[in-house]
């Protein structure tokens, strides 16, 4: 399908955009998935970045910036955070655990939406709380799908190993025990965005002594099955 606008300079900023979606890229990165001169791909990143719709992270590379996420609010448009509400409520109740959304920005997670388990020992992530990308099943679920620069950058000094990636990659989801705080357990699975890339991780955590040891075994389907439902309301809003 043809996504050409008829103005080049438009159609080459969105392929920009787009690319940074993924996660954190850079310049080298950005020619490459976008096919663009290097030149080219140059001026036009930096012009994102003097209008805030793109930014720079600690290592100098691009990422999107906070001027997409306010304009998004203004407009009521985050379909992400709008349809996790009803979702994680009823995760949580089919598992009595607490359920969270984590979405990637920059070389942290980041918990855009939750429901806490209302009674009982439970993990309490506020809504806005940063974890690390190095450790926990909503880590290894927004990493498994990078491209294989992204996956060696991040498996760096991470709790998980590459077979772990390559099991959540072949299931569908990741599993964790004690990675992010020790006692803690946590399942998670991939939401995709309209462009099938992961975009965020839907997730539920709670004491291991109630999860078990293996708690993809006991509770994979309904997680698989929530990040499914936001997948598909993603894919409807976009129609």
């Amino acid at each position: 399908m043809d996504n050409s606008s008829g103005v080049g300079v438009i159609d080459k900023a969105v392929m920009v955009l787009d690319t940074l979606e993924a996660g954190p890229t850079s310049l080298a990165q950005l020619v490459a998935a976008t096919g663009l001169a290097r030149p080219t791909v140059h001026r036009l990143a930096l012009a994102l970045v003097h209008h805030r719709l793109v930014s720079r992270d600690m290592q100098g590379r691009f990422v999107l910036g906070r001027r997409l996420v306010e304009l998004a609010a203004a407009a009521g448009e985050d379909r992400l955070i709008a349809s996790a509400g009803p979702v994680l409520l009823s995760l949580r109740d089919a598992t009595g655990e607490s359920a969270q959304v984590f979405r990637r920005q920059g070389d942290a997670r980041v918990c855009v939406a939750s429901a806490e388990r209302p009674v009982g020992l439970r993990d309490t992530i506020p809504v806005g709380t940063q974890l690390s990308m190095k450790a926990g099943s909503a880590a290894q679920v927004l990493l498994a799908w990078e491209d294989h620069e992204r996956l060696l950058e991040g498996l760096r000094g991470a709790r998980f190993t590459p077979t772990v990636l390559a099991g959540v990659r072949r299931r569908g989801w990741g599993q964790s025990l004690g990675e992010r705080e020790p006692g803690v357990a946590s399942v998670s699975a991939p939401v995709r965005g309209p462009s099938g890339r992961v975009i965020a991780a839907v997730s539920i955590s709670g004491p291991i002594e109630r999860l078990s040891r293996q708690p993809g075994r006991i509770h994979a389907e309904v997680v698989v099955q929530a990040a499914q439902q936001l997948t598909e309301a993603l894919r409807k809003n976009n129609d």
